[in-house]
């Protein structure tokens, strides 16, 4: 079959490999008929995210046909149209039984301190081969999939897969409530996903921080108010706008490989810091291999944590949804602390999250594709990840095709 295979930090390639096989009995085998391109893909591509073992098949977005189950697989069986979450889960241990699937004991393989199990991740996730191939396996099938309705489109579907559940997340990490008002930081297909949720979750102000101007449209167009870093200072326009009080909440959607303002009011402020984000970008980000503008880490990986917390209100709350690396050190604490802010993070808890929201588009209240911007057959998906990587105007969701 074919699969983006990585082969090391710049270096991804479509290749055929073996079709994967039943290796346990609490696995599924899926026909891959979608997947998708995320942001953290690229993390383990830029280096910034290490660990990455040769010849992992990347990707943790998809949506297919079960073609085959192990025999401890009761839910599902071959023809099932399914949603594939991102996070592996069992279903049955105690962290499972809590909703706190992203943290399952059982799934990752390197043992129940490990953390979170995803697919095409580094050594520390697994690793377990990734869903941008034709063919997937699926460790603990029962909990890991979740089937669709006739009425749910594989379009509708891929964004369950991942972002629209992680950016729900996201807000309610944020403690998002009646009435707030919050800052997201990053317009990407995270962000979009993380406005639509806090409005959702009864926001009466969302504010949209982001550097590339057709994203920011995008977030317009749901009624936020748009922030170009590049031309305002976001600290101070949002401390303006809220009268010197700042946000009620906040949503991190970009993580480490953030970039700092290339222009306008605030770039002389993050110039100060070059150097200190210099040695942050060596600390996460210790291999690269740079090939023209592509493969770049971000430049400034604390700068969306130092925004995040000048802007929020005191007593306010932050909700971190973009990638760190355990690498990343640095984080403004103290700063943190005298603000008394209540702080939470974390991978997506999707078999618990990605339900209600599935409900959500089945019964047509939200429809998720309007974000979807690219369609790519997977024989195209390395150019598809350069243009994505280089964060030009008008990419923001690529889905994959098979067929």
């Amino acid at each position: 079959m074919k699969a983006l295979v990585w082969h090391g930090e710049g270096d991804i390639r479509l290749d055929t490999v073996d079709d994967p096989s039943i290796l346990d009995p609490n696995d599924a085998i899926v026909r891959i008929t979608r997947s998708a391109i995320c942001g953290t893909d690229l993390h383990f591509i830029r280096g910034t995210m290490a660990g990455m073992k040769e010849g992992t098949i990347l990707g943790h977005e998809a949506v297919g046909e079960v073609t085959e189950v192990g025999s401890a697989v009761r839910r599902f069986a071959p023809g099932d149209r399914v949603v594939i979450s991102s996070t592996m889960s069992c279903g049955v241990c105690w962290q499972c039984r809590a909703g706190h699937t992203a943290q399952c004991d059982t799934a990752n393989p390197n043992g129940p301190q490990a953390g979170t199990c995803f697919f095409g991740g580094p050594t520390t996730t697994g690793p377990v081969d990734g869903l941008q191939a034709e063919y997937a396996r699926i460790p603990w099938a029962s909990n890991t999939l979740t089937a669709l309705p006739d009425n749910v489109s594989d379009e509708q579907a891929i964004l369950l897969s991942d972002i629209f559940p992680t950016a729900w997340f996201g807000a309610q990490l944020a403690g998002v409530q009646r009435g707030d008002t919050v800052a997201v930081y990053g317009a990407g297909p995270v962000g979009q996903f993380a406005i639509a949720s806090a409005f959702r979750q009864g926001a009466s102000r969302v504010f949209a921080v982001d550097g590339i101007d057709t994203r920011l449209v995008l977030a317009l167009d749901q009624n936020a108010e748009v922030i170009n870093f590049n031309r305002e200072d976001p600290v101070q326009a949002i401390m303006e706008a809220t009268l010197g009080i700042g946000v009620d909440a906040v949503i991190d959607a970009v993580g480490v490989d953030a970039q700092r303002p290339a222009s306008g009011p605030a770039a002389a402020d993050s110039e100060q810091q070059a150097d200190e984000f210099a040695q942050e970008v060596a600390q996460v980000a210790p291999t690269t291999n740079i090939q023209g503008e592509n493969w770049v880490p971000g430049n400034a990986p604390s700068q969306v944590s130092q925004w995040s917390i000048e802007t929020v209100r005191k007593y306010g709350r932050i909700g971190i949804i973009g990638v760190y690396s355990p690498a990343m050190m640095s984080y403004p604490i103290g700063q943190a602390m005298n603000k008394n802010l209540t702080i939470r993070m974390g991978n997506c808890d999707h078999r618990s999250v990605t339900p209600p929201l599935l409900d959500l588009v089945a019964s047509g209240v939200f429809d998720p594709t309007r974000f979807i911007t690219q369609h790519e057959p997977i024989t195209d998906v390395v150019d598809a990840y350069l243009t994505f990587d280089r964060r030009e105007e008008g990419w923001l969701k690529t889905v994959l095709t098979t067929g």
